[in-house]
Parts: C-alpha cells; sequence; structure tokens
C-alpha cells in the first residue's frame, strides 16, 4: 500500500493544475509522511529530501535528515550522496560534521553510479579531504567510473 500512496502523492505534488495551493501541498505532503512512517525508501527518500532542504524550521530540517538517513541506510543512492553532504558540512547538533560517516555515504553513492558521488570520490582522492591521503590511483578508478555526458544535438 505504502508504494501506491507515495506514487499518488508524487502524482499530486507535481499536478500543473493549482500550483502554489497550499492545500495540494499539504495533502501531498501528509501522503509522503504516512508512506515513509511504512518504511518506503522512496517515500523516505523524498520526504526527507522536501523537509530537509525545503522544511520551514530546524525541527523539520533534522526530521527530513533522520528519514534521509533511513533511506540512505535502505540502499538509496540520491539519499547515500545527501547524507554524505549533511555529514561533511554537519547540521545543527544532530549531525555533526563526521569524515568518516560522509566518506562512507558518498562512497556508497558512488558505486551506486550516483554521478555527483562519483564527482565527491575523485575530488576526495585527488585533494586529499575528508581525512584522506592523496591518492591519484583511486582517484583515477572513480574517474573511470564516471558516466559520460550525453552528447548535445546541435543543428548548424
Amino acid at each position: 500500500m505504502a508504494p501506491l500512496i507515495n506514487g499518488l502523492a508524487g502524482q499530486l505534488f507535481h499536478l500543473p493544475c493549482w500550483r502554489g495551493s497550499r492545500l495540494r501541498h499539504r495533502v501531498a505532503m501528509r501522503l509522503y509522511r504516512w508512506a515513509a512512517e511504512q518504511g518506503n525508501r522512496a517515500a523516505l527518500s523524498t520526504y526527507g529530501h522536501l523537509l530537509h532542504f525545503r522544511g520551514e524550521d530546524v525541527a523539520s530540517r533534522i526530521q527530513g535528515g533522520i528519514y534521509l538517513q533511513r533511506a540512505a541506510d535502505m540502499g538509496d543512492a540520491r539519499s547515500q550522496y545527501q547524507m554524505g553532504r549533511i555529514y561533511e558540512q554537519g547540521f545543527e547538533h544532530y549531525f555533526r560534521p563526521d569524515a568518516v560517516k560522509a566518506l562512507a555515504y558518498y562512497r556508497l553513492a558512488g558505486e551506486q553510479q550516483h554521478p555527483l558521488a562519483v564527482k565527491r570520490m575523485i575530488e576526495v582522492y585527488e585533494d586529499g579531504a575528508l581525512g584522506t591521503a592523496i591518492d591519484p590511483g583511486r582517484a583515477r578508478c572513480w574517474r573511470q567510473r564516471q558516466q559520460p555526458l550525453p552528447e548535445a544535438n546541435i543543428r548548424t
């Protein structure tokens, strides 16, 4: 049932009609929350992202981070990348900066080919960031995982 509710919330959230409607937003967020509380990974990721990055107060942003962490621990690559960012930068007193956790989440997301995580892993090993030593070999390995950019269809 949770995947169905999550899909319904997504459709409602992206409906072109009623754009800017507080009622539509409130109903979609309630549906996302219900599906997330049922443990749906996609709902945890989406609802967590919305709360953490667009929440109205610190408590909402912390709760969003908690949902993101649950989705990341369930294997969601987007959430793993976001948790890497959260642990790299820290957030309030709940998510203290932790280079080890940040690197672990970036690595998990990168192993699933998340493009920003792969890019960050390259930077980590080229610059020696997050407490790692500069390692051109590892940077090269991560560079090989980068997906090529799509060819631009340029008409002349």
